[in-house]
């Protein structure tokens, strides 16, 4: 048959977004591009794969379903001759596909990438940031190999290797009265203006440490993205609560800010474990487990990529 793997991969990104459009963006190709391979494979298979439908997009067709669980198959078998190839040179090397929790993305990855191409040049590396559902999505769907987020509410169907403790801070315009001590309990703040970080475990986890300190947040804003929550803060408009500490202590806006550490509630520590979530049945690789293995010797606690110890 006369198609690449690539092609199979632009019709995988189009089956699974149901546009043109999204799978361009997804994968980083140009729109012409995705639909040439779609055509491609109509015609080389003689079997038309998607109903093409003005309002919404791209539909399946029959055939269309049988052959995108096929392609992903056949992707990862392609993905497996890597591995073998690799093992029997003593390599390690091929495609790894990374998703991330957003806050993560800027912090952590970008270190983490660059020691670990460094050591492993013939490695081939794409990393997706996305909220904790679209990460178990893309493990369950094979979309991804491996994800970097928090051990919270992960399914019985996910293995997790942790990696580092991530404490509670409370974030402070620099000029804040309380900028300056050396930690805070929620009482402390609970008062005053608060601007809640609005990513699913991430909401549910900080309005947790208010529920078990008996206090309700005084929320003034929600930002889903974490640098936009730091210029609010800069601004004076509330406090926040992060985990993820920066090694630039400065807002988008340039204004100074302040991460005080949240003080432990009852017995507990505030704090998040962050590590790698792998789907239980996939088969462990060479490529996977020498990135596990970099991972747990580059992210420690105290000592984590982008951030301040």
């Amino acid at each position: 048959m006369r198609f690449t793997l690539r092609q199979l991969s632009y019709f995988i990104a189009a089956g699974e977004t149901g546009s043109v459009t999204r799978a361009a963006e997804a994968i980083n190709i140009s729109q012409p591009s995705v639909s040439s391979a779609i055509s491609h494979l109509e015609e080389e298979l003689g079997v038309q794969l998607f109903v093409r439908q003005h309002a919404q997009g791209l539909v399946l067709t029959p055939a269309g379903k049988r052959m995108l669980k096929a392609a992903k198959e056949s992707l990862r078998t392609a993905h497996r001759l890597y591995e073998v190839a690799g093992e029997t040179a003593g390599l390690v090397s091929g495609p790894l596909h990374i998703g991330t929790f957003h806050t993560f993305a800027p912090l952590i990855l970008p270190e983490i990438w660059s020691s670990f191409t460094g050591l492993y040049p013939d490695v081939t590396l794409k990393v997706t940031a996305g909220s904790e559902a679209e990460l178990m999505e893309g493990l369950r769907r094979a979309q991804i190999d491996v994800a970097l987020t928090y051990e919270s509410h992960l399914s019985p169907e996910m293995v997790f290797y942790p990696l580092a403790k991530m404490p509670t801070y409370v974030l402070l315009a620099a000029d804040h009265p309380l900028a300056s001590r050396a930690s805070l309990s929620l009482s402390d703040v609970a008062e005053e203006p608060y601007v809640l970080l609005d990513l699913p475990i991430s909401r549910q986890y900080f309005i947790s440490l208010f529920e078990q300190s008996g206090l309700k947040p005084q929320i003034k804003a929600e930002c889903a993205d974490p640098s936009m929550l730091r210029s609010f803060v800069a601004a004076g408009i509330g406090f926040s609560l992060m985990t993820s500490k920066p090694l630039n202590m400065r807002a988008e806006t340039d204004r100074p800010l302040a991460y005080v550490p949240l003080e432990r509630i009852g017995d507990d520590a505030a704090s998040m474990t962050v590590g790698l979530a792998m789907l239980r049945d996939m088969q462990a690789t060479r490529l996977l487990d020498a990135f596990r293995q970099h991972c747990e010797g580059t992210v420690r606690t105290g000592a984590i990529p982008g951030m301040c110890g």
